[in-house]
């Protein structure tokens, strides 16, 4: 590379690589979030939340949909551009003036940097920012969730197989004549009677405490039913209303927060010093996965060359190498949470990509150089 002037070809393929790479990012993206979308939307809707509700949630989890979806874009983007480039020939005519592949993959990496660059913008801002965000307004929702099974002389399904019903209310807040129908197991069916009950608010979520009543249980096996009667039983709603007020997350953490990792952070988010390092760390090196995928795409299909009977052996080799690559990531990724001197694990998936692009890209230019040699002697 001459200074930071950048070739016409370098700008003709990185231009290139853009345009597919935001083609299929929109794609990807719009099947993620509509799969997404599609449960959440069913979720909301039967809690009888708002629309304006569904639309929040499902706009505060794009950032983590396309934090996923880059890498694999970057990936689709650099096959894609290859194959055409090959199939056209004019990789085979740019070796033919004396440019090598090593030296055609440099457009490739730049176009990989610049994915990388909106993947640290969204890993160390907009998705910490975003998962806190998100968590707030769920607690909020379930606090509404809720407030909502407060009515009294109602039948009410908070979800499915549940029934809920209070007979009284008193202005404390109390709630007198408690009938609560726990149908979700196909094992066992639960009701739940009580003389009074209460909702009281936790970190883990909002519970119910039923005072001076009784479970009949309903073996759905045998079919034989009994009871129990209690002094007080607390019942989990968070269940049905989600969890509220629990703390925040590591991955809410901001990358500040994560260098410090005091002791109150841990305590706060419930995980220790070894999966903080790992989030911190996953943080740096996850958006080189870009550049290792890109490169990747293009070295798979250029070392094959170019034949007349098609490139998809190249084709299922870069797909076979990445699933390697994502295999090798998911299995290093329980040590790494373990112990915080193995948090560098995160890199060497990357590591090992980058050499085997390296390597294959070294096998192309050894392949075309072996004719020319041989003509000379």
């Amino acid at each position: 590379m001459q200074g930071c002037r950048v070739s016409r070809l370098d700008r003709y393929i990185l231009a290139q690589l853009l345009r597919v790479f935001g083609f299929f990012s929109l794609v990807l993206v719009s099947v993620y979030w509509v799969n997404k979308a599609v449960r959440l939307f069913d979720q909301l809707i039967s809690d009888g939340q708002p629309m304006s509700v569904f639309l929040e949630f499902t706009a505060l989890s794009l950032p983590m949909l396309i934090r996923t979806v880059l890498p694999i874009a970057a990936f689709v983007a650099a096959v894609y551009v290859t194959l055409g480039l090959l199939r056209s020939s004019e990789i085979a005519v740019t070796q033919a003036a004396g440019i090598s592949p090593l030296r055609l993959a440099r457009p490739v990496v730049v176009f990989g940097l610049i994915v990388t660059a909106f993947l640290t913008v969204l890993m160390h801002f907009l998705i910490p920012e975003a998962r806190s965000q998100l968590a707030r307004r769920q607690a909020e929702v379930a606090q509404n969730i809720t407030a909502t099974l407060l009515q009294d002389g109602v039948f009410q399904h908070p979800a499915e197989g549940i029934t809920f019903f209070i007979n009284e209310i008193d202005e404390d807040g109390s709630m007198r004549g408690i009938f609560l129908s726990d149908a979700r197991s196909q094992l066992q069916r639960v009701v739940y009677t009580a003389r009074t009950a209460l909702i009281v608010p936790d970190r883990t979520g909002p519970k119910l405490v039923m005072i001076d009543g009784q479970a009949q249980i309903l073996n759905g096996r045998t079919g034989r039913l009994s009871v129990t009667g209690f002094g007080d039983f607390t019942y989990d709603l968070s269940t049905l209303a989600g969890p509220a007020g629990i703390g925040r997350t590591v991955q809410e953490l901001s990358t500040r927060e994560l260098i410090a990792a005091t002791p109150e952070i841990q305590a706060e988010t419930r995980s220790t010093l070894a999966r903080i390092r790992f989030e911190l760390t996953s943080r740096f090196v996850d958006g080189f996965a870009a550049v290792a995928a890109a490169l990747l795409g293009y070295a798979a299909l250029v070392a094959g060359g170019f034949s007349r009977l098609g490139f998809w052996r190249e084709v299922l080799l870069a797909v076979a190498m990445m699933a390697v690559v994502q295999t090798l990531t998911n299995a290093l990724t329980g040590p790494a949470m373990r112990s915080t001197a193995l948090s560098w694990l995160g890199i060497v998936p990357l590591a090992l990509a980058a050499l085997a692009a390296l390597a294959l890209i070294g096998w192309a230019s050894r392949t075309r150089r072996l004719p020319r040699e041989g003509a000379g002697r």
